[in-house]
């Protein structure tokens, strides 16, 4: 943590923030940026597990395309200290209705500390369960992906293996083949692959190589090939796996807020401007969805900014037009 993020994390101003963010990655940055920039008394209570840290880079963020994902949020920190919003490192573990009869709650943070806030933005992302393959958590964000969006460009014509995932089938072995004409399709243990499926794998070049995928194999770190279970080795030098993603949405469901069954999982619901079910309660980001990236968590984030600014006010003003009748 260097200086200016201590200086950001120092003892918490307000006992009542106009709203309370949890979890500092783009999503949440974003809105709070949003937030400060209306003047909002803001806090982003950031873990500092962003889904991306393996990565040494992001790409497909229009003027940000290469950064690392640490020079992002440091960047994304020193524009909201700008507009007074304040950082925090920990967690929300809690947060608990007013129950007043207005739309609030009191935070509660891991190391014990408590805020209220008039409104609630949880940008908390998810975590990625890895394919149980010898070797594969250590390649992970390196030669072991799963976006080709995020990190196709960088190994393109590279020799690429892809392992089948319960959700995507052959699509995503058919869909590399844009970034390199050497393509091995890995069924694993995926039994549904239509004839259909190997008809336009054939077609796209992407050779099917059967059995169960049991590791990998490095040399002078870096992948060289996919060890199956029958003890055969296929060389590769980039493999694509998909994960099996979970919401870190806790928070969320804590309150009550509804869910919804989505082809990645089960996912909170909300509306196009992030607002969940609970009043007062925005969620965006991977927190509701596995395939936000950077730049549409963002979007996201800068969203449920502005219309929770405009909640707040219309709030302010029903009070007020409440008390002069």
């Amino acid at each position: 943590m260097n200086a200016h993020t201590t200086s950001l994390a120092a003892s918490l101003t307000h006992e009542r923030y106009d709203v309370v963010v949890a979890g500092g990655g783009a999503a949440g940055l974003s809105a709070a940026l949003v937030l400060g920039r209306s003047r909002r008394s803001t806090l982003v209570v950031d873990a500092g597990a962003p889904r991306n840290a393996p990565a040494a880079h992001m790409q497909g963020y229009l003027s940000r395309d290469g950064m690392s994902p640490g020079a992002f949020l440091e960047a994304g920190r020193r524009e909201i200290a700008a507009y007074g919003v304040q950082w925090t490192a920990g967690e929300v573990v809690g947060a608990v209705p007013d129950g007043d009869g207005t739309v609030g709650f009191t935070v509660t943070l891991a190391d014990g500390r408590t805020v209220r806030a008039r409104r609630l933005v949880v940008t908390t992302g998810l975590v990625d369960e890895l394919p149980p393959f010898d070797g594969l958590a250590d390649r992970w964000g390196r030669d072991v992906l799963h976006c080709p969006y995020c990190h196709g460009w960088e190994v393109r014509d590279r020799a690429f293996g892809v392992v089948a995932h319960p959700v995507m089938g052959a699509h995503q072995a058919l869909l590399v083949t844009q970034w390199s004409d050497d393509v091995v399709f890995f069924p694993h243990t995926y039994d549904s692959v239509t004839e259909e499926d190997r008809r336009r794998l054939a077609a796209a070049g992407v050779r099917t190589v059967e059995g169960e995928v049991a590791g990998l194999v490095v040399a002078d770190d870096r992948l060289t090939g996919v060890r199956m279970a029958d003890g055969r080795v296929i060389e590769r030098e980039v493999l694509f796996v998909g994960t099996r993603v979970t919401p870190r949405d806790g928070l969320l469901t804590a309150l009550g807020a509804a869910t919804e069954d989505t082809p990645m999982g089960r996912f909170v619901s909300v509306d196009a401007t992030g607002r969940t079910s609970v009043p007062g309660v925005w969620a965006a980001g991977n927190a509701i969805g596995a395939a936000e990236q950077v730049v549409n968590a963002a979007s996201g984030g800068y969203r449920a900014g502005a219309i929770i600014n405009m909640d707040l006010l219309n709030e302010d003003l029903d009070r007020k037009t409440a008390t002069t009748v």
